[in-house]
């Protein structure tokens, strides 16, 4: 079997964990199969120094970006000449004029609930034609692929529910921790000029609730002004907007952006942090909350479904929309009032989720499509 895999994402935070993740580990679990991927030409140093170990693997050069014409053009063009038995899109962004058989993975929902101008760059107008084209996309994509893929049952629901698929052709693949995540405390350490710290991880999209949480953590500091919130995410328009309004409520000193951290250093500021914070309205599968858990960090969390199905009772939960509440589980994490056996169990449970065995359960689905 010749299987094609999209990775033009591979550099991309969040998509780009999966991708390069589920590279390594078919690797390692497949010698049978052959397979192509198709990367940028910017990604391509990268993917060949650490990705490819494989003879059976092979590279394409596919420079044409994500949510372009060039992809609804040339990509099928690129993906045709290889001659494949089956495509893996492991983003939404699909070439509808692509024929052959393909499967696709669907990270969550987000447009679906939060389709406003807020979430973009784009003068109003332009960002309603983004979201209808992308409503008609995924759509289709999701029509024509062989199966779907899934990170978590709330985000198989919100597939069955908003995109009228049937549940019996979307499989759940439960994403993992990188290893590398996984602090040994011998990384450079990134330890800022406090111990006492609170962590976030990942985008500032608005969905990511971070405006609310920084407010509470505002509430906090009235009672332990001793301590500090370190943001840690690739800055863009929204980490410059965020940093704008801590500017304006004069928290600049109390609130820290890191930027893009390696993955050894990310490890560390886990381990050491007092907990780490996912305040989202909704998430497909809450990767930092995973990653803290199985570097025995305290996860303070939104009460919501795809969190509460990764940690399930070993996180400390609260109100996403109450900024009162979330300062209050700050508070009991920072004195210490919680029982330290959720610390132990989520750390136990991360255990139960690994990129290798979504890299098994993944090849089984490309098996039973071709087959």
């Amino acid at each position: 079997m010749k299987i094609g895999i999209d990775a033009r994402l591979f550099n991309q935070t969040g998509v780009g964990r999966y991708i390069s993740n589920l590279i390594k580990n078919l690797q390692i679990i497949d010698k049978n199969n052959n397979y192509v991927l198709f990367v940028r030409s910017q990604d391509l140093d990268e993917i060949k120094k650490w990705s490819i170990v494989n003879s059976r693997w092979s590279i394409v050069i596919a420079d044409t970006s994500w949510h372009s014409i060039e992809e609804q053009v040339q990509f099928p063009q690129i993906l045709n000449k290889e001659n494949l038995d089956l495509v893996h899109f492991p983003y939404f962004s699909v070439p509808i004029r692509y024929n052959r058989p393909y499967v696709l993975t669907i990270h969550d929902l987000i447009l679906h609930h939060y389709p406003t101008g807020k979430a973009s760059t784009l003068p109003f107008p332009f960002f309603v034609l983004k979201v209808v084209g992308y409503k008609y996309l995924i759509k289709k994509a999701c029509k024509k692929a062989k199966k779907v893929i899934t990170v978590s049952e709330s985000t198989k629901e919100e597939i069955v529910d908003h995109l009228k698929v049937l549940a019996n052709k979307i499989e759940v693949t439960y994403e993992g921790v990188d290893d590398k995540i996984i602090s040994q405390l011998q990384a450079k350490d990134q330890r800022p000029k406090t111990n006492r710290y609170f962590l976030f991880v990942g985008n500032v999209y608005p969905h990511k609730n971070a405006e609310r949480m920084i407010k509470a953590f505002n509430i906090f500091l009235q009672y332990f002004p001793d301590t500090l919130l370190i943001l840690v995410g690739k800055e863009d328009f929204f980490y410059k907007r965020l940093k704008g309004e801590v500017r304006k409520m004069d928290l600049s000193s109390k609130i820290e952006f890191y930027g893009r951290v390696s993955d050894e250093d990310l490890g560390a500021l886990y381990k050491n942090s007092i907990a780490v914070v996912v305040p989202s309205l909704m998430e497909g599968f809450g990767l930092p909350a995973l990653e803290a858990a199985a570097n025995k960090c305290l996860v303070l969390a939104s009460n919501i479904k795809a969190i509460k199905e990764i940690c399930g009772d070993n996180a400390i939960y609260f109100d996403p929309y109450n900024e009162e509440d979330m300062a209050e589980k700050m508070r009991m994490a920072y004195l210490g009032e919680f029982d330290r056996k959720i610390i132990k169990k989520g750390f136990e449970r991360s255990k139960e989720f690994s990129f290798r065995k979504m890299a098994k359960e993944t090849l089984k689905i490309y098996e039973s499509v071709v087959g």
